[in-house]
């Protein structure tokens, strides 16, 4: 593959970091949009509440990663921080649609976040890229989310939608918060159990997002996730042997509620979510099975290239 000039935006998380590691080691030149003056070469700034992005940076670029977005589980869903939820993610991405759709020169593709939260709350049954929306908060967010990119996908830039699940990491989302508690012994089932999560290790992730730049058929939303969701209870288990560590602790539905508030119903529920169009285009995972995510996150540290 040549060598590109890639925009990245949301590169100070946990998959913009690992994301942004990975194009360079194989040579790609990054720009980074961050949100303050920029104080180094690669950095552009942006302004996502205000519309404003900085056309020098996106000069030359064959490719737009836009990741931004305030975490879901950062901060209690008070009215306030709902509503940052979605602003950070809606007006960001369509400043940066309107921007790219501004250029005399456009890049390639769009590669704009969501997340499998699009499905809601799935229950027993599988869904991929065909199934309808959700309903709730965060089914509501990703609809508006993938909506705002619609000026870049007006101007004729490919725009495809990163549909991601849980990512299994060592430093970071919700897996991050897992690992220090299992390694204690206090780790345990959410709930009953029974809710399916739908997960990706990090380093598939980084891979499939680079998967999404780099070929030319793919547009629209691709769910990034592994190819076998599993219960919370299998995943329960699978942690507590791979840390050898027992996981007899459950935490039970209304303790969660009290601690988490309405993030609670995301935790709860049950999304089991099928990466068909990922699969479809030959996409092949280096850790399809939880056990072998977990580890490669926990033991062998995690690849980034």
């Amino acid at each position: 593959m040549s060598r590109m000039r890639i925009a990245v935006t949301g590169s100070t998380g946990l998959i913009g970091k690992a994301l942004v590691r990975s194009l360079r080691a194989d040579g790609h030149e990054v720009v980074r949009f961050v949100r303050r003056p920029p104080r180094a070469p690669d950095e552009a700034c942006w302004d996502p509440r205000g519309g404003y992005v900085d056309p020098a940076g996106l000069a030359g670029c064959a490719a737009v990663v836009q990741l931004a977005g305030a975490g879901v589980g950062d901060h209690r869903w008070t009215a306030a921080y709902k509503k940052e939820i979605r602003d950070s993610r809606v007006l960001g991405t369509a400043a940066m649609a309107r921007a790219v759709a501004a250029l005399d020169e456009p890049p390639r593709v769009l590669v704009n976040a969501s997340a499998i939260g699009y499905y809601g709350d799935t229950g027993d049954r599988m869904a991929d890229e065909d199934s309808p929306a959700g309903e709730g908060f965060l089914p509501s967010v990703c609809v508006e989310w993938e909506a705002a990119a619609a000026p870049a996908h007006q101007a004729g830039v490919r725009t495809v939608f990163s549909r991601t699940g849980l990512v299994v990491a060592r430093d970071g989302g919700a897996w991050g918060r897992l690992f220090p508690i299992f390694r204690a012994g206090l780790g345990g089932r959410l709930g009953n159990g029974r809710q399916y999560w739908s997960f990706i290790a990090l380093h598939d992730q980084i891979a499939a997002l680079r998967h999404l730049i780099d070929t030319p058929g793919l547009a629209g939303p691709v769910n990034l996730c592994g190819p076998q969701p599993l219960t919370n209870r299998e995943v329960t288990a699978a942690m507590g042997r791979v840390l050898h560590r027992p996981t007899p602790f459950p935490v039970p539905a209304w303790a969660l509620r009290i601690a988490l508030g309405e993030f609670s119903q995301d935790v709860l529920g049950s999304q089991r979510v099928r990466p068909a169009r990922l699969l479809e285009s030959g996409f092949v995972f280096r850790y399809p099975g939880v056990e072998e995510a977990i580890r490669a996150a926990a033991v062998r540290g995690e690849p980034h290239s």
